[in-house]
């Protein structure tokens, strides 16, 4: 058999299990074979991968597409993850009526990604959960999110005016019901947010470490708290998206002892790099907020013992002109998706010698495991050839313009990483080399929709 590609002479990495020298064949866009030097078979193309790593394509499972522009974001923000060596990612779809809108979403994916990518439901109203099974079902979506942070004035602020804990509790009955179902919940309790924030303003405060102090780790371990306890209630598996505080973490493992249903940890390549002191002033503002350097250690704490199984980014491409000239004013959020890779491995392999197996689980296998994404997350015999190649003596010095974002900012602007991808791959397909996009890439974009049961 003559392969499509073969990716000849890599140290390859198997998410969670080590590495292994060797090759890796590809035809019709699987993998068909793990190869010793001296069993290679001949392909059609074949890429020299010595001294380089060969990792499954990360599948972000934290992204915000349409923020920046809701026309164009599949496009832009696909690019950027391509170059990144992102090959999937997950989007956070709300509306209004579920029923009417997934469907044309999705098209709008399909015509302009160049990564594949899938749905989360964003749930706000009790109207949106009659709707879940049938949504679940048609479109292949089993995982929802419910935003605590949406409470009360704050989500009447947004438009939002059902959600409370009795939409939480209920937005777990209903999942738990659903093969593979998750809920995922933004935590912060934005009840006692004001206590705080009062005082700050009064006193003039107006810097990046000012909304983590009107957001202290506190208020998220308490929802957390509340999160698992609900879930212990109503048999539903959770998911902890973005932790971000010392204290979350330490609820959690309180609260496992107890047993009950699955706990899924997410947190973000953010909470693991940057802090509340970062140079990126009011760019960085994001919720819940950048903490302490304490915080970063204890997340990682929680990578490095399994208790943090996923990492994404919590992209959101706007422009930084949305940040404006005030902490109080500025949009949260800021993009991440095309940084992500780099800013794990320079954080976690170089700086704190994790192994970098344990980085590949946490992007790419645990992800497609949690999410019941079928064929990807894996490098093995008949699962999609989704993958990145690294070249762990590359340095990068991070700027914006290089991105491909819709966003024209990036809090790393300027930061240089250790390690960095060289060749993007999706199934089978070459969609990025060094830094570029391959023309055909641009013109014939091929993400597909990840539709799951």
């Amino acid at each position: 058999m003559t392969l499509d590609l073969l990716l000849k002479d890599g140290e390859i990495v198997f998410p969670g299990r080590g590495l292994r020298k060797g090759s890796i064949g590809v035809s019709k866009g699987k993998i068909v074979g793990i190869y010793s030097q001296s069993a290679e078979p001949a392909a059609r193309e074949v890429v020299d991968c010595r001294d380089k790593w060969v990792l499954p394509g990360l599948i972000d499972p934290h992204t915000h597409i349409g923020f920046g522009s809701n026309e164009t974001d599949f496009q832009t923000e696909s690019r950027s993850a391509a170059l990144g060596g992102v090959t999937g990612m997950m989007t956070f779809h709300r509306s209004d009526d579920l029923t009417k809108s997934t469907g044309p979403w999705k098209e709008r994916g399909q015509a302009q990604s160049l990564i594949d990518f899938g749905f989360h439901f964003g749930i706000t109203s009790h109207q949106q959960l009659q709707s879940l099974a049938v949504c679940a079902q048609t479109h292949g979506v089993t995982s929802v999110k419910v935003y605590l942070m949406y409470k009360g004035k704050a989500g009447q602020a947004k438009g939002f005016t059902e959600v409370d804990d009795g939409l939480l509790y209920a937005a777990m009955e209903t999942t738990a019901k659903i093969r593979g179902g998750v809920v995922g919940v933004h935590c912060e309790n934005v009840e006692v947010i004001p206590h705080f924030r009062t005082r700050l303003k009064e006193a003039g405060r107006d810097d990046l470490a000012v909304w983590d102090e009107q957001s202290p780790g506190f208020l998220e371990a308490e929802n957390v708290f509340r999160v698992m306890y609900f879930g212990e209630k109503t048999g539903c598996p959770v998911n902890i998206v973005h932790m971000s505080s010392a204290e979350s973490l330490e609820i959690v493992r309180r609260m496992r002892k107890r047993g009950g249903p699955a706990v899924h940890i997410e947190t973000c390549s953010h909470y693991l790099s940057l802090t509340r002191d970062a140079g990126c002033g009011i760019l960085g503002k994001v919720n819940p907020p950048l903490r302490q350097q304490a915080d970063v250690e204890a997340l990682w704490e929680g990578v490095a013992e399994g208790l943090i199984t996923t990492i994404g980014s919590d992209h959101v491409p706007r422009k930084v002109a949305t940040k404006g000239d005030s902490i109080w004013t500025a949009t949260a959020g800021f993009p991440g998706i095309g940084t992500l890779l780099p800013v794990l491995l320079h954080e976690g392999v170089h700086k704190r010698s994790l192994p970098i197996e344990l980085i590949a689980a946490a992007t790419s296998a645990n992800v497609a495991r949690l999410y019941s994404i079928p064929n990807k997350g894996d490098i093995a015999v008949g699962m999609d050839a989704d993958l990145v190649v690294v070249d762990p003596d590359r340095q990068i010095t991070i700027d914006h313009e290089t991105q491909l974002s819709h966003s024209d900012y990036t809090p790393y602007q300027g930061l240089t990483m250790q390690s960095a991808p060289c060749r993007t791959i999706l199934r089978g397909r070459t969609i990025a080399v060094d830094g570029q996009l391959l023309d055909d890439a641009y013109t014939s974009p091929s993400g597909q929709y990840l539709h799951r049961s």
